[in-house]
This record gives C-alpha cells, sequence and structure tokens, in this order.
C-alpha cells in the first residue's frame, strides 16, 4: 500500500501539532513493511520534521529513509522527494501566509506545491493524505481517493478571531464534501464536525494522538550535557499559542491577584513565540511584569518545565484534541483544563476542571491545587496511568486500518 502526504503542514508550521502527528504517524508507519510513504516536500524549517529524523537516526528500510546531512537544517528527506519540477502551477493557496509570511516561506510555499502536484500527477500512490485544508490537489487525483484529519472546527465556532482573508472554513467544507473518508482526533470534534457540516457519524473515524514527549522516556535520548533554563520555582506553566480562543489574557488577569499575594509564585510560558509589545504592556499595567516570563523550548526544555512546575493550566475555550494534556501528565505535573471542547475527553478524571470564563473558578482551582499535596499527588498518579492509554502506535495502527478499508472496500 502507498501512502502519499502533501507539503502544506511542514511548509507553513515551524512547529506545532498537526505537524507533530504527521511526523509521528509516519515515523509508526514506516516501519511497516506493507506501507510505502511519500512526503512531497522539497523544503521546510519544520522542527518536528528534525525531532523524526533524530528518533530514526541511522534507522533504514525499504519504505522510508531519512536523511543524516547535518549540514542543511530546514530540509529533511523522505522516501521519493527528488527535485522539484518547474511547471506552471494553476493555484498557489494560502492566501493569508503570502500577505505575512518571509520570502523563504512563500518560495518553499511555491516549490513545495509543485512537487506536491508533480507526485500526484504521477499517480504512483494508492491513498493521498493531504495534511490540512488547500483544496489545489483535487484537480490532480484523477479519481484516487484521498482521506481528510479533521483537528478541529474552531475557524466555524469562532469565525471572529480569523482573519477575512483565512479560507480555511470554506476549504475544509469543500473537502469535507469531496473525502471518502474522515479522521476525527477526538469525539468532541466529530460531534463539531456533524453538527456544522451533516456529515453522518458512519463518514468519521476518531483517532487518538498521543504523547510528544513519549520518545524520551528512552534513557538514550536525554543529552547528558544539555544546559537547561534556570528555573524560579514555584511556578504555574503556560503552553502553546496565547491568541484569541487560547485564553491567555483571561488566564492572566484572573491569577494576577494571587500573583501579588504570593511573592515567589511566577507564571512561565513556553512556545507561543515572544511576548509582544502589547502583552508586555497589559503585564506592567498589572503590576505583575517581573512575574511572568517566557521560555523558548525544545523537547528536552518543555520536559523540564512540566517537570517542575507545580501546576499547568491550560485555559483554552476550544481544542480539537489538546496534546499538552498528555505531556503533562506524562512528566508528573498535575493538569489544570478548561471544562470545555475535548479537554473532559482527554484528560478524564486526572485532571482539575474550571469554567474559562469564570475567574473565581479558575482562582480556586489554581489554589487548590498548590496548596493540597495530596491532591496534587492524586492528579499526578491518575495522569501518568491515564497517559498511558494514549500512544502514537496505537495511532498508526488505527490509522492503517482506515487506509486498508478505504483501499479495500
Amino acid at each position: 500500500m502507498k501512502i502519499l502526504y502533501d507539503h502544506q503542514i511542514f511548509t507553513i508550521q515551524k512547529y506545532g501539532g498537526i505537524s507533530r502527528y504527521f511526523c509521528e504517524l509516519m515515523g509508526r508507519l514506516s516501519q511497516d513493511p506493507d506501507i510505502e510513504l511519500t512526503l512531497a516536500l522539497c523544503k521546510s524549517r519544520n522542527e518536528n520534521l528534525r525531532n523524526l529524523h533524530l528518533t530514526n537516526r541511522g534507522r533504514k528500510n525499504n519504505n522510508i529513509s531519512l536523511c543524516d546531512a547535518q549540514e542543511s537544517p530546514i530540509i529533511q528527506k523522505i522516501v521519493h522527494l527528488g527535485l522539484p519540477v518547474a511547471r506552471k502551477i494553476a493555484h498557489i493557496g494560502f492566501p493569508i501566509i503570502r500577505k505575512i509570511a518571509p520570502i523563504d516561506v512563500l518560495n518553499n510555499l511555491r516549490s513545495n506545491q509543485r512537487e506536491s502536484i508533480r507526485l500526484l500527477n504521477k499517480q504512483k500512490y494508492d491513498i493521498f493524505h493531504p495534511t490540512y485544508y488547500d483544496p489545489y490537489f483535487l484537480q490532480h487525483l484523477q479519481q484516487k481517493p484521498f482521506i481528510l484529519t479533521i483537528y478541529d472546527m474552531i475557524h466555524e465556532l469562532y469565525p471572529d478571531y480569523f482573519s477575512p482573508n483565512d479560507f480555511t472554513k470554506i476549504w475544509k467544507k469543500e473537502l469535507i464534501g469531496q473525502t471518502e473518508a474522515i479522521i476525527a482526533i477526538s469525539e468532541s470534534t466529530k460531534n463539531d464536525i456533524m453538527k456544522f457540516t451533516g456529515v453522518e457519524s458512519d463518514r468519521i473515524s476518531v483517532v487518538y494522538l498521543g504523547n510528544p514527549l513519549e520518545y524520551l522516556d528512552q534513557p538514550y535520548r536525554i543529552k547528558k550535557n544539555f544546559e537547561y533554563p534556570t528555573l524560579e520555582k514555584p511556578y504555574i506553566l503556560f503552553v502553546g499559542n496565547r491568541d484569541g480562543y487560547k485564553n491567555f489574557m483571561f488566564f492572566i488577569k484572573s491569577i494576577t491577584e494571587l500573583l501579588k499575594k504570593n511573592e515567589n509564585l511566577r507564571v512561565y510560558c513556553a512556545g507561543g513565540g515572544p511576548f509582544t509589545h502589547s502583552e508586555l504592556k497589559i503585564f506592567n499595567t498589572l503590576d505583575i511584569f517581573s512575574k511572568v516570563r517566557y521560555v523558548k523550548t525544545n523537547d528536552l526544555i518543555m520536559k523540564h518545565l512540566y517537570e517542575n512546575a507545580c501546576a499547568f493550566v491550560f485555559p483554552s475555550l476550544y481544542e480539537g484534541f489538546g496534546l499538552p494534556i498528555l505531556e503533562a501528565f506524562s512528566c508528573s505535573c498535575p493538569a489544570l483544563l478548561s471544562n470545555s471542547s475535548s479537554l473532559p475527553e482527554v484528560g478524564a478524571d486526572a485532571a482539575c476542571y474550571f469554567d474559562p470564563i469564570d475567574p473565581e473558578s479558575l482562582i480556586q482551582s489554581v489554589e487548590t491545587v498548590i496548596s493540597d499535596d495530596h491532591y496534587r499527588e492524586k492528579l499526578i498518579k491518575k495522569g501518568l496511568e491515564r497517559v498511558k492509554l494514549f500512544s502514537w502506535e496505537n495511532t498508526a495502527q488505527a490509522t492503517k486500518k482506515i487506509y486498508d478499508n478505504l483501499l479495500y472496500q
């Protein structure tokens, strides 16, 4: 069985859960002798591809090979990559990226899409699995089936958080209407797909994700001389982007008084880029400027941050799955989660929940977790058990079953 993946998410994401998902999926499926994988990609700055490269260093088989070259940090080669063929592209896509992206990203987009179209036209695959929602590929499929993964329905639920130039909602609707099979990454996402599109339940398969830090459980993955950042404890950990529905400002404003009351307590923010001028201005206005820190991370630093935090807080209004939950669980970090969307589905009884629009609910949850050692230990123990139910191997095997059903039905 030959699977073709396209370039999309590896062009637009330097970090992120979706590119992590596809890297982990390809890494596991590459070990299956019945599957041959092709990633249509020429250039990428995606950090998760580096992790895929590292976790498979020196390992080759007849269905995937990873480049060991160190001289080019922005390119990873997976079977059949080759050189892009110069040809005219009818549809470039990603209009919002074209407005804001630096020139190297735009050049990567053009060359990567040329490569995707070239491989689509060669027709040497059984199933096409696009990595995002640009429908550029529809005219090149030539009756070959494609499968679509839906990560969330955030554009449909919270359209005001997105630019008018963001066509994600339109593209997604078009692809949902034409795909042969849909993967949803949670039951919550599946329900939202049916609510907004009218798709019947039997067309959607739920496939859970795994723990992004899973591979670090192997001792030889840890760099002995790695220099970790100095952390001032105790601290609460916030992970990921801080815009819009991620609800970061609600979180910060809600716990301001708690930060002032506890002079040693701090907030560390991991990922999402350095603080903006407007964020720093708000911290200053709230008089907590010195209490909120940003940390540039990689997987080793993330693990270190979780392991030393008194709590991880996830105040998001909506998530299709919520990978940081599994990261926190695996690192013995108590998780405080919004009681919305998929988060209770993933966290179950291993997390403490709060109302993401009620400051008192958040404050009460934080104070309980950081002050009650018995409750903290209970959450930690349950989290370590809960994370065992999620693995990338399970993700890969469930996805392979869907590929099989699609190909042989």
